[in-house]
């Protein structure tokens, strides 16, 4: 039942216990008990809305910075982690395989805000080796919903 439950929830956080319940077709008691118990036992780490920020007024520069790094003896990449995570600008660090340690996502107010984030602020970090901004132009699709539905182009074709 547990994997039932995240994949509804996952999909729309916003479903009540009495939802998932009726959907699953379980007890409304023995649903809320269970996201409470995956709650405390961090499997449900939080609850996100999608926000399509290209249709906001507010200016906001997301950007993927790969980044390599000396591991550190007896904590190997952790500490380095943890260290950026603490950031408050970082929406997501992930180890990687392949030609880069980390891929830190980031979203600042500007393209110049994040440049300074590296600058001043990442690439200042004792065990950085070299890093790598790529800035994110458009989103058409996160986290399985995507971001803008396209015009069908309702025009005849002349041939």
């Amino acid at each position: 039942m547990r994997e039932k439950i995240l994949r509804l929830i996952e999909k729309n956080a916003k479903l009540s216990p009495k939802e998932v319940a009726v959907l699953l077709g379980e007890d409304e008691n023995i649903v809320a008990k269970e996201i409470e118990a995956m709650e405390k036992e961090h499997v449900i780490c939080g609850y996100h809305t999608m926000i399509n920020w290209n249709m906001s007024p507010e200016e906001k520069a997301d950007a993927i910075i790969e980044v390599k790094v000396a591991p550190q003896r007896g904590v190997g990449f952790d500490r380095i982690a943890e260290r950026i995570w603490q950031y408050p600008e970082v929406e997501g660090i992930y180890l990687m395989s392949g030609s880069f340690d980390f891929a830190i996502f980031l979203q600042g107010k500007s393209m110049r805000e994040v440049a300074m984030f590296v600058a001043e602020k990442l690439s200042t970090l004792d065990s950085i080796l070299s890093t790598s901004t790529q800035f994110v132009l458009k989103k058409y699709k996160d986290h399985g919903v995507i971001m803008e539905k396209s015009e069908k182009d309702e025009r005849m074709s002349i041939s």
